[in-house]
């Protein structure tokens, strides 16, 4: 059953070498190698996060090289806010947050491209807090209801 062809989405919109450039600008990074590290450290910690049908659906839009990196991980029991996702990554990588931030955020523009609105509001819905921002997305907050 989980072999079955998905008709409705497309092949990858871009090469991974097209997407290493894209977060090379995006990111102002120096180098391809740069990006290329970043891209490969920002979608392992994704793929810890995302799961179930919108990680299969999101591994679908990315480049062949990118959906590996994404789905070599196995997922967290313990799913991480935003923050949390930022300082998991700087811990796990030995960078500061503000670096892991910028890396998160150079790599995710492009990826929220290729998955595109609907994708994105999808796992976005499953995710903790927080990581709408890291998207480049506004986070908006559900009114409580009154008592």
């Amino acid at each position: 059953m989980y072999d079955q062809p998905r008709p409705h989405l497309a092949a990858p919109a871009m090469t991974f070498e097209q997407m290493l450039e894209r977060v090379r600008y995006e990111g102002a990074y120096p180098t391809r190698e740069r990006a290329e590290a970043a891209v490969r450290t920002v979608l392992a910690a994704l793929g810890r996060q995302v799961t179930g049908e919108e990680r299969v659906d999101l591994a679908h839009c990315l480049p062949v090289e990118a959906a590996l990196a994404l789905t070599a991980q196995i997922p967290d029991t313990e799913q991480l806010t935003g923050w949390g996702f930022i300082k998991d990554m700087a811990a796990r990588t030995g960078a500061t947050p503000a670096t892991a931030r910028w890396d998160t955020g150079a790599v995710l523009a492009i990826v929220s491209r290729l998955a595109g609105p609907d994708l994105l509001a999808r796992i976005l819905r499953r995710l903790p807090g927080g990581y709408a921002l890291l998207f480049g997305q506004a986070e908006l907050c559900q009114p409580e209801p009154a008592a």
